[in-house]
Order: structure tokens, then sequence, then C-alpha cells
């Protein structure tokens, strides 16, 4: 479109072919119910942003009623190949948008073969309803808007249970794939997820399905419990295998966005039972974030902060995290440089463990800890933060005298004197 902007800038373009909104040339003409063409992208972009008039009459229009102008949309082509040589594009014949009707038709069929346990139907209907939300955002959105979340969702749990694998593994794996293209999950879809079996089945593929597979498992999961609903956190953890395929997630990353969502996971785990932050902690989950934090970008290293807070809430995530000799430093470093959620975890962590070890205090204060929250607190933070750096700097006080300050803290052979 941009190429063509650009060619009839300084062409005659018939008024007729131009959009009253954009006044570009149009390149899927649309016929509202008051008689006026406009071109569909102008026109849907005005709806969606809350107005329900026709521009040029100010007459009631929805987006149902728009009707493809076929007839001019083949003279504008016409027009474009004929000036061909001024360097004008024919424009492309657009793809006829999805109609409410034929999303609930497509839907519906989901339904009726997931209910008759036809995993073949099933899949192709699957596969044609996301072909067509990848067609366009407004495919999308209908296709959302009919229920598909919920009818997927439902479809998913039909399927779900023991022995998931060979071609019913390839079909729940599609299905996922689509639950995840068309969030967000209504109400109705959220509790079929919570179903044991679901849970299971997700977890399944976290473990062992295919890498897209993986991917969609922690991304459906992480949406799940974002929420912040206790109940559902809870059926989350208790299902078997979590745990692991989370941990195996960091561990082993497989992409960027699967281990920023398996972060956000474990956060929310760890943060809503002290339980599963002693169990996340004896997999090790410290000591790799840690590792993660000396060099990731700002998203990253937040939740990698995050869980690290979450982990200290436990007596054994404590003793770890002051075991380690990357913790107290990488904590410190990242005050003030990565963003206020980055500084407000940090803050948090070192808190938590300088409160209940001398030692950690100690070395809090070699690392220059006291000096940051004082600067910390002269650029202001919120006050939650505020109150834990004041309570800090009446920790490290007692130890300040005893030990010298390091200004340069580097992360490599770094060995505790403590």
């Amino acid at each position: 479109m941009a190429f063509i902007a650009k060619h009839i800038a300084n062409i005659a373009v018939p008024i007729h072919f131009r959009c009253p909104i954009s006044l570009d040339l149009m390149h899927d003409p649309v016929t509202a119910s008051t008689g006026i063409t406009y071109d569909r992208q102008s026109i849907d972009k005005w709806l969606e942003m809350g107005n329900n008039t026709c521009p040029a009459t100010n007459q009631h229009i929805t987006q149902d009623e728009l009707i493809p102008n076929h007839a001019l949309r083949r003279l504008i082509q016409e027009w474009c190949v004929a000036n061909r040589a001024l360097g004008i594009q024919r424009i492309p014949t657009p793809r006829i948008p999805l109609s409410k009707m034929h999303a609930l038709q497509i839907l519906n069929e989901i339904s009726l073969s997931s209910v008759r346990g036809d995993g073949i139907r099933c899949s192709a209907s699957v596969t044609k309803l996301k072909s067509l939300g990848k067609e366009s955002e407004r495919n999308k959105l209908c296709i959302v808007s009919c229920g598909g979340s919920r009818v997927l969702a439902a479809a998913f749990r039909e399927f779900s249970g023991e022995g998931i694998e060979g071609s019913k593994l390839k079909l729940v794996e599609e299905i996922l794939s689509a639950l995840v293209f068309f969030f967000p999950l209504d109400e109705e879809a959220k509790q079929h997820i919570n179903s044991p079996s679901c849970l299971k089945t997700i977890v399944s593929i976290l473990n062992y399905g295919n890498l897209a597979g993986m991917i969609n498992a922690v991304i459906l999961l992480r949406k799940f419990v974002s929420s912040h609903d206790v109940p559902a956190i809870n059926s989350v953890a208790k299902t078997k295998g979590l745990v692991e395929g989370l941990v195996k997630l960091v561990q082993t990353p497989i992409s960027n966005q699967a281990t920023k969502a398996a972060l956000a996971i474990i956060y929310y785990l760890v943060t809503t039972d002290d339980r599963l932050a002693a169990k996340f902690t004896e997999l090790n989950i410290g000591c790799l974030v840690s590792e993660m934090i000396i060099d990731c970008d700002k998203s990253t290293c937040e939740k990698a902060l995050g869980v690290l807070d979450g982990l200290f809430n436990c007596e054994r995530g404590r003793e770890i995290g002051c075991r380690n000799p990357l913790t107290i430093p990488l904590l410190i470093k990242k005050l003030n440089r990565v963003s206020d959620l980055a500084t407000d975890f940090s803050v948090s962590a070192l808190w938590k463990l300088c409160k209940n070890r001398d030692c950690c205090a100690a070395e809090a204060v070699q690392a220059g800890l006291f000096q940051k929250l004082l600067v910390l607190l002269q650029i202001g933070c919120n006050s939650v933060t505020k109150q834990k750096a004041s309570d800090l700097l009446k920790l490290l006080n007692s130890s300040k005298s005893r030990v010298d300050c390091v200004e340069d803290i580097k992360f490599r052979g770094i060995k505790r004197q403590f």
C-alpha cells in the first residue's frame, strides 16, 4: 500500500476511487447501509474506535452491514492496470472477511466432533479456524467474540486425560495452539482448563511435547495463573511434573518467550506457597536465575529478580541464597539500574536476607549497599520499598564500621569473606 501511495502522489486518481475517510486509493471498497462506500480498513478502524455512525451522513451503521463493492473494486483494479506504465501496481483481490455465521458454524463443528471423539474432523476444523483467524485481525476478533476460546477449551478437555500420545498428542497440541492464538480466555474456558485432566495434559505437553507445543503450554499456563486467582494457582501447582517442567525450561531455554513465561509462572507459585518456594529451591532454581540476571534484557531481569524475592520467603531459599556468592552482589548491582520494579524486588530480596543473617548484612555493606540505599531514598521509591530500604539501613548500620566498602562489584571469582 505504501508503495502504491508513493507512486500515485502526482497522479490524478478519480475521486470515486478514493476513500472518504483516508482520501487514499481504496483497496477493499465496502458500501454501508447509507449508500456511502469506504475502504474497509478505514471504516473498520472508525467503528472500532467506538463510532456507530456513517462519517458522511451521520446515520447509524454497523460493521455487519458493510457489503463488498465488487464492481468498484474491479474498476479500481482496471485503472491500476491501465496506469501500470506510471508505476501503479494492481491492488490484489481482498479475501472476504469471516462472518459470525460462518465462525459459529466452524465452532459448532469443533464442538460436535469433540463430543463424538472424532479427532480427525475436529483437527480439520481447528486448523480451518486458526487459518481464518490468521488472515486478518477482524477475523480473529470475530472468532473470539463468538466464544472461540470456550469451544476450543471444551474440545481440549474432551481429548485430555491419560495416555496422550501419537495422533492424540498431535491433536491436543493443535487445539492448544489455537487456544493460545485466540486469547483471552473467558471464564467458561478457564473452568475447562482448570480441570485435572486438562492441567495434566498441558503439563505433559510442557514436558514431552514438540517445541511449539512446549511454548504454547507454558504461555497458556502463564495466562492462566496471572489472574491472581489463588484456587486456580493451587490447582496448577498440584499438577504432577509442573515444577520439574518449569525448571527445565529455565535451565535449557527453548525460546525467550518461553523462558519469560516460565519465570512468571514460577514467581506466582513461589509467592503463593512457601512450600513450593522450598521445592523450587531444592531444584536449584535460585542459582539458575542468578546466572541469568547477570546478562539479560529488562523484562527477563525483572521476572528473575521477582523469582529470587519469592524464593527468599522460605528459610531454605534464604539459606541457599546466602550461600551463593552471586546473590548479594547481583541484587545490589541491579538497584536503580534496570527499572522501578527491578529495584523493588532487589530491595525486598536483600531485606529478607539481611534481616535473618548477619553475614549477609556485613557482605552487603562491603558490596556498597549502604550508599546505594541512601541514593535510592534520595531519588524516591514507593512506600513499601522505602520502608524496607529504611529498615535495611538500620540493619546495615551496625556492620558499617567493621567492613570496607567495595565500589566496583565484579561477579567473576567472588569468594565469601564471612
